[in-house]
């Protein structure tokens, strides 16, 4: 089991000290964070024998995180996935955002909180067979083109039962949109073993979900899985039908999709179980969030070159970002990204990994 050393992650950014906090419990899972980006760095995780692997993609040193893949781990905000050509309207003003990902902007713009350095108040704390760390970052008003200063936290924790849990927190001083998600590539397998993810089995807890145009931006159609490449309401082999001939999976060069999660609004809720037979290692995946938003990397061409001197292949990972829909900003009927002067956003997610 390889723990990355805190060392080779000592550096600055944007004239920020950057550092390598390291989660352990008392069963002998690890989880590594860094503050650039609010990161997931490295979670060790036991197959059912008992052996410890990485199932995480990135990078071991900090150098290579400063110039590598910018979501590997990141949490992404002010507002996860795509907004439809950058544009919104909040009371009657219009507001543009830099375009980042073909004509749309994606995870808050290219300086969007992946590619900040949060503060960390107290630094790691141990506490009933686990431990946290707090994460917190400031957004001020104009930030990548939103109204509004949004005072951002998030806090990591692993406890004694392997979960790994996340809680956002925000508050803004004018009404903006706010929808943060992790973005951490999983391969079960282990991230050193160069292995693809289509042989691996998931099982996603939604009967519907958010069709794309041609640029990945949700169209506000809400579309049943019934009878689709879709459909992952029981257990299926992830591979199975992702080339099938179904526009949606032509869009996305695969699955690149949100899910509308089958739970009560706000509830702490099942939204997906990820796993991988030849292992045991499994991941149950619980949100207070409407969505999930599932991608097999299927952008993944080999260029980026991670831990262990692994080349990351198409389809060597998968996403599991619990999110509020995209594009809501621009849809009505779906729920609202809305957060003004007095509210508080709290939203949670927990990676449980379990065994079998």
């Amino acid at each position: 089991m390889k723990v990355i050393d805190q060392d080779s992650f000592k550096g600055t950014y944007k004239g920020k000290e950057v550092a390598l906090f390291t989660l352990k419990n008392k069963g002998g899972m690890v989880a590594q964070v860094t503050n650039f980006g609010a990161k997931i760095v490295s979670v060790l995780a036991a197959d059912r024998d008992g052996n410890y692997a990485d199932v995480v993609q990135g990078y071991e040193t900090i150098e290579e995180w400063f110039k590598g893949m910018p979501y590997f781990g990141a949490v992404c905000g002010r507002f996860a996935n795509r907004i439809k050509d950058g544009k919104f309207t909040i009371d009657g003003v219009d507001y543009q955002l830099p375009i980042n990902n073909g004509t749309n902007s994606l995870h808050g713009g290219p300086n969007g909180f992946n590619d900040q350095v949060f503060d960390v108040e107290g630094g790691v704390v141990e506490a009933n067979g686990g431990a946290s760390v707090k994460m917190s970052y400031v957004s001020v008003d104009g930030e990548e083109g939103y109204p509004g200063t949004v005072k951002f936290s998030i806090t990591y924790t692993l406890t004694e039962e392997n979960e790994l849990v996340l809680d956002y927190y925000a508050t803004t001083d004018k009404t903006t949109h706010v929808n943060i998600c992790s973005h951490s590539f999983f391969n079960l397998e282990g991230v050193e073993s160069g292995s693809t993810v289509t042989s691996h089995e998931l099982m996603i807890n939604a009967k519907e979900f958010t069709p794309y145009d041609d640029t990945c931006a949700p169209t506000g159609e809400i579309r049943a899985v019934k009878d689709t490449p879709m459909d992952f309401t029981e257990t299926h082999v992830i591979g199975d039908r992702i080339d099938a001939d179904y526009e949606q999976l032509q869009i996305g060069v695969g699955y690149d999709h949100n899910w509308i999660l089958d739970k009560g609004a706000g509830e702490l809720g099942l939204a997906a179980v990820y796993s991988e037979p030849k292992s045991g290692r499994g991941i149950e995946v619980y949100t207070t969030q409407p969505g999930i938003q599932v991608y097999t990397a299927n952008w993944h061409d080999g260029s980026d070159v991670g831990k262990g001197g692994v080349a990351y292949q198409k389809r060597s990972a998968i996403c599991l970002e619990t999110q509020g829909f995209p594009n809501s900003p621009n849809k009505e009927n779906f729920p609202s990204s809305i957060l003004k002067p007095g509210e508080e956003y709290k939203e949670s997610c927990v990676y449980k990994f379990v065994t079998k």
